[in-house]
């Protein structure tokens, strides 16, 4: 059924709307209201509401005053109170199942000390039926001063489960020995190109393998049964929505893409997803979009990720000169230039868009380098490549992704994770050009922001806090570290909106709240543009709506918690 409604006139406060407007609305028939709020639209001719309606298409009917929304009739009104309401975020970089696994699994990230990093294995392995696997994790050496840890931490404590728990960057595991036992790796295991297999002085495993050489351990883990798949799906999906993110681009397996289908079919999805597969698989991609399409507003498909180097906090990010407290030590690439540049150049010629991590300076000129040729021998289209993370840039590459029209995919919490210890590893010089939201939007580069959940949180509001503050966690910087590099907090929404919609070929679906775009939005308790920034990362989600459904309400939640 559609529903008109007539055009008539309404005045707003000249600081909101500009003058008296009138709106007409023709389409299906408006079923909800937000009203008394404060709407940051993310659209530059009109940034400011005060209210918007929602079809029953699930779509944004109108926005405007109280006094115009209210001339829709009957619907279900939200009444905001003046609080904030912004469009629904896109997280742009997540690996979406294991952030639901880790959910579930044991906690590492802030073990401070060796010693608790022991117990709260062995505390999750008491847990435990004998011979289940402890994986996730997420640690982080650089709590208890930069030690590896080492299968012979661990394995009195867990005599009968294999261990496969990952460095919280995903570029580094550590095995127990029933887990090298269990994957068949022995002392006598040969090196492994684009990894590292840890060993003592006397050539002993140590049980930390880095990059390729996961995969020994990795591939050997038996595979989860659907239910618990669907479980984790179901756990990231509400999680995620209790922080206001609607959107995620989830890199990911094809195994990933059979869970988002499975819930897409039985209707299960309350997050949308553009599930992004191996760049190494372009072919089987490109055959699979022409069977069965690009997908619809819950489930896309289309994009394809690859890997130059690994990572900064393991040594495995490719540098041009050596790491400052490692000098001999350039780090290394995980797929070799000739392989990047022939996967590039296959998947871009099949319309795929081609997405890839790149972390250090040389890796990230190299990727640039493989997507300006294959740019030019392809021939011009639409096709916005995209570099994740873009950690490290060298002096000459911030202007050249501005010049190829390069995405920098980026995750502002690393800034003040990473940063507690960066300038150790990379120097002064290198540092000033670390996470450089502010050169990269003076040169008119595309900038689009996530989390990198499991990596870390996949809470904006603690993304924007950093990309504003750059206050590192452990509070030593209390100006910013590289504050040079600090961003607004309308710029940070952006990215995390409309940006992010643009870096998924959705920004005619979604990033914005303007009449005919999806009805994603979150509530939020306080308007995050006029509060201290130090104080963003403490502002609560209200409500998140998703096609005009409320998926999250922490009022609700709350009151469940009391019962």
């Amino acid at each position: 059924m559609t529903f008109r409604l007539l055009r008539f006139v309404a005045c707003a406060p000249l600081t909101l709307l500009g003058a008296c407007q009138t709106l007409s609305y023709t389409g299906p028939r408006p079923v909800l209201a937000v009203v008394n709020a404060r709407i940051w639209t993310g659209v530059a001719a009109q940034p400011w509401a005060e209210a918007l309606a929602v079809d029953s298409a699930g779509r944004i009917a109108a926005t405007g005053t109280t006094a115009q929304i209210a001339r829709f009739g009957s619907v279900k009104i939200i009444d905001a109170k003046q609080q904030m309401v912004v469009p629904g975020m896109i997280d742009a970089h997540v690996h979406f199942l294991d952030g639901g696994y880790g959910l579930a699994s044991v906690q590492l990230r802030d073990a401070r000390t060796k010693a608790e990093f022991i117990t709260r294995i062995r505390d999750y392995a008491r847990t435990l039926p004998s011979g289940a696997w402890i994986t996730n994790g997420d640690w982080d050496h650089t709590n208890w001063g930069g030690e590896l840890p080492r299968r012979d931490w661990i394995d009195s404590v867990t005599p009968d489960n294999p261990v496969w728990i990952n460095r919280l960057d995903g570029h580094m595991s550590l095995a127990n020995t029933p887990a090298l036992r269990a994957a068949g790796v022995s002392r006598g295991v040969p090196a492994i190109q684009g990894g590292e297999i840890v060993r003592d002085t006397s050539g002993e495993l140590t049980g930390v393998f880095k990059d390729n050489a996961m995969d020994l351990v990795g591939a050997r883990l038996p595979a989860v049964p659907a239910a618990l798949e669907d479980k984790a799906l179901d756990a990231a999906m509400a999680y995620v929505a209790s922080y206001g993110v609607t959107s995620v681009h989830s890199m990911g397996s094809w195994n990933d893409l059979a869970v988002y289908t499975r819930a897409r079919t039985s209707n299960r999805m309350r997050t949308r997803i553009y599930a992004v597969t191996p760049l190494s698989d372009w072919a089987q991609l490109r055959d699979t979009v022409a069977v069965r399409g690009r997908g619809d507003d819950w489930l896309r498909i289309g994009g394809v990720k690859g890997f130059v180097d690994g990572s900064l906090g393991s040594h495995t990010a490719a540098m041009v000169d050596g790491f400052t407290d490692k000098p001999a030590d350039k780090g290394f690439f995980v797929t070799p230039p000739d392989s990047l540049y022939a996967r590039t150049s296959g998947a871009d010629r099949a319309g795929l868009q081609v997405i890839v991590h790149a972390i250090g300076d040389r890796a990230i000129s190299t990727q640039l380098d493989v997507f300006a040729r294959v740019a030019k021998e392809n021939g011009a289209r639409d096709r916005r490549f995209r570099i994740e993370h873009a950690q490290h840039i060298g002096p000459r590459d911030i202007s050249r992704f501005a010049q190829l029209g390069v995405i920098a995919s980026m995750q502002p919490y690393h800034v003040i994770d990473d940063g507690r210890w960066a300038s150790a590893v990379i120097g002064a010089d290198r540092a000033s050009r670390t996470y450089a939201f502010r050169s990269l939007l003076d040169a008119k580069a595309p900038l689009a922001f996530g989390s990198d959940w499991f990596v870390a949180p996949p809470r904006p509001m603690e993304g924007i806090y950093a990309a504003v503050t750059r206050r590192t966690l452990d509070d030593r910087n209390p100006n910013g570290w590289v504050p040079a590099q600090k961003i607004t907090v309308q710029e940070a929404l952006r990215a995390y909106t409309r940006s992010s919609a643009f870096a998924g070929f959705d920004e005619a679906n979604r990033g914005t709240l303007s009449v005919g775009m999806l009805a994603d939005f979150a509530l939020l308790e306080r308007d995050i543009t006029t509060i201290a920034p130090n104080e963003i990362r403490d502002v609560r989600v209200m409500l998140t709506v998703v096609g005009g459904r409320t998926v999250y309400d922490r009022a609700a939640a709350v009151d469940s918690t009391r019962r």
